[in-house]
């Protein structure tokens, strides 16, 4: 199986419906939140909502909190200093997440995986980072943004 990697950002969908229609399309079978804390405003991106929802269309969910970009270098991120913020998670993953992107390269070997956050675009949030690490560990990774 060649090793792919599916990422997206919920911003860009309206329900979970259009989550789950994207994800069918790309026959992703797991879904990695990656945020921080698993919480949203819009209806149904929560981590218990959205797990069931997902469940329901037969696509796994789990979390891992720990490839989640701390509040502090979010705000780095949000404030426009995104290079600044990058590195820095890039230094949070490397201290004491290492593990957790280990984790994430080994599901990829063995099934359809896809990353999500909030943000729409990939170029400025910490998926970037995580992807960039990925590509370091799993050789022949390839990529595709949903």
């Amino acid at each position: 199986m060649e090793p792919v990697l599916f990422t997206t950002g919920y911003e860009q969908h309206r329900t979970t419906d259009s989550l789950i229609a994207a994800l069918h399309g790309a026959q992703v079978e797991l879904l990695v939140d990656v945020r921080d804390l698993p919480l949203s405003r819009r209806r149904g991106f929560s981590k218990t909502a959205l797990a069931n929802a997902l469940a329901d269309a037969g696509v796994e969910y789990e979390h891992h909190r720990a490839l989640g970009n701390p509040k502090p270098l979010r705000d780095l991120y949000r404030s426009g200093r995104k290079d600044e913020g990058e590195k820095r998670y890039r230094a949070h993953l490397r201290d004491g997440c290492a593990v957790a992107v280990d984790q994430l390269a080994e599901q990829l070997q063995t099934r359809r995986t896809c990353v999500l956050c909030f943000e729409k675009d990939h170029h400025v949030c910490h998926r970037a980072v995580i992807v960039e690490e990925l590509h370091e560990r799993v050789d022949g990774l390839r990529l595709e943004h949903l």
